[in-house]
């Protein structure tokens, strides 16, 4: 598994980002993937998974209604689509992959990550 963020960049308020995770790997289809993002002196957080076959998704509160998360299992790939976006969207966005059955939100339930991409959202 080799996965790689691309897309972040500088955005106004209310302006809209799409992220991309590629997997250079063959086994994406069997991995539940996931968003993490982390902010300047912050944790890194929990923002959205999909299941393995994008049926299921799940986001956490703060970005519910704003955020997208997608697949594209024949591309290897993920997406995170960001609309509405706030300064306080800024931060680092990771995506991260997990081989299990069960769902989780947990940093460190996913062993595998990419390098990041920077989101800064500006007032």
């Amino acid at each position: 598994v080799q996965l790689q963020a691309s897309g972040g960049g500088l955005v106004q308020a209310g302006g809209s980002l799409r992220l991309s995770c590629a997997d250079s790997g063959s086994t994406f289809s069997s991995a539940t993937m996931a968003w993490f993002r982390q902010a300047p002196g912050k944790e890194r957080e929990f923002v959205a998974f999909i299941r393995r076959s994008g049926g299921s998704t799940y986001y956490a509160d703060s970005v519910k209604g704003r955020f997208t998360i997608s697949r594209d299992n024949a591309k290897n790939t993920m997406y995170l689509r960001m609309t509405s976006l706030k300064p306080e969207d800024t931060a680092v966005y990771y995506c991260a992959a997990r081989y299990s059955s069960t769902w989780s939100i947990s940093v460190l339930s996913y062993g595998y990550w990419g390098q990041g991409t920077l989101v800064t959202v500006s007032s």
